[in-house]
């Protein structure tokens, strides 16, 4: 297993914790990971490419070891303005590469397209948006926010680090049991009083009080300049549902114009990282 170091820098108020691999004068790779994730679980990814990088790993805001917001500003404006910061810190002076995940793809495939000439490739993997909303949910959204914001919230609490990685495989049998492990002990954080809970900001899980707009998505990702290889896992659930649909699966995909490849890793759910690891470092150092 590759070795990491951590570091903790300021990023708009917030100390981010970044997971390092690799020595500063390799090339710069960025790893952003997804939704109820961390840096961490790029490991298995890490531990599979063949040469030598430099590799940037972040724990999104509210994620991991990194600082929780105590205005609960977790939407995808954040995370786009919070990985500029991060991009300048580690890479002020060339365009970056960039390897997202679900959430942390989506916040790349934004910024890749809002600010087009800061990134030279883009590895999306399943970024694609969520489910398109409708105004007449605003309301309710709003009040449900506000109501959310007023009471304390905790994350799920599991007896012990076993129970949390049982957990985890039985909803992801490709999972092994030593990743398992791997993931938990840096997903979970001991309590005093014995259980496991999952190192993120329960208001990550709250109803945000706007809604996902297509229209605003696609215009951001048709500016993107950057090629960018699509990656997606053969049994990815969402994948295969939006297939078909009406603003769906294809719609969706064509508005990214630099598209030079698409890889389809049989196999592999959603998580691809934890999936197919192999697999998936290969593909990434084919395209970078």
């Amino acid at each position: 297993m590759k070795e990491s170091r951590s570091i903790a820098i300021p990023v708009r108020g917030l100390d981010y914790h970044c997971r390092i691999w690799g020595e500063e004068g390799a090339r710069t790779l960025f790893l952003l990971h997804g939704f109820q994730d961390v840096s961490a679980s790029w490991q298995f990814t890490v531990d599979a490419l063949a040469r030598d990088w430099h590799v940037v790993a972040p724990d999104w805001r509210g994620y991991g070891l990194s600082g929780w917001s105590t205005e609960g500003a977790y939407r995808y404006p954040d995370l786009v303005a919070d990985l500029d910061a991060i991009l300048d810190r580690f890479e002020p002076d060339r365009p970056a590469l960039l390897v997202g995940h679900s959430m942390g793809a989506n916040a790349a495939a934004t910024y890749s397209g809002v600010i087009p000439g800061r990134i030279e490739k883009f590895v999306n993997i399943e970024g694609i948006g969520g489910p398109p909303g409708t105004v007449e949910e605003i309301p309710r959204r709003y009040a449900k926010w506000i109501e959310q914001g007023k009471h304390g919230d905790r994350q799920r609490p599991y007896s012990s680090f076993e129970e949390f990685a049982d957990r985890m495989m039985s909803e992801n049998p490709r999972l092994t049991p030593e990743r398992a492990r791997f993931l938990v002990e840096h997903w979970g954080e001991a309590l005093p009083d014995g259980t496991v809970v999952r190192r993120a900001d329960p208001a990550h899980s709250h109803v945000k009080p706007s809604i996902f707009r297509l229209d605003e998505a696609l215009a951001c990702w048709r500016r993107i300049t950057a090629p960018m290889l699509w990656i997606e896992g053969s049994d990815s659930r969402g994948i295969n549902a939006m297939r078909g649909q009406i603003e769906g699966y294809e719609e969706r995909l064509s508005a990214f114009e630099t598209l030079a490849d698409l890889v389809r890793i049989e196999d592999a759910g959603h998580n691809v990282h934890h999936d197919q690891p192999e697999l998936l470092a290969a593909a990434l150092e084919r395209f970078l």
